[in-house]
């Protein structure tokens, strides 16, 4: 995804503005979550070397999950400056 980037405009009441900011720190408090969890198991040695190959993968997307979340929440939240 290193390299792609998108412009998105779209208009929402402060209600609405509200909600998605909302819903965006708890999509963002889930991959958090999902990278902390899946970062111990890899570092503490958990399961065989395909394991490990699988939760260092699935980590690496949750991160870039929140990295993205992180964005738009950033750009909501610019939005209402």
């Amino acid at each position: 995804m290193a390299g792609m980037a998108a412009d998105v405009t779209f208009r929402l009441d402060d209600d609405a503005l509200d909600a998605l900011e909302r819903a965006l720190l708890k999509a963002r408090a889930t991959e958090l979550g999902e990278v902390r969890r899946r970062t111990v198991r890899y570092t503490a040695g958990y399961g065989d070397a395909t394991t490990r190959d699988v939760l260092d993968d699935e980590s690496r997307q949750a991160q870039a999950r929140f990295d993205a979340l992180s964005a738009v929440l950033e750009a909501v939240r610019a939005a209402r400056s």
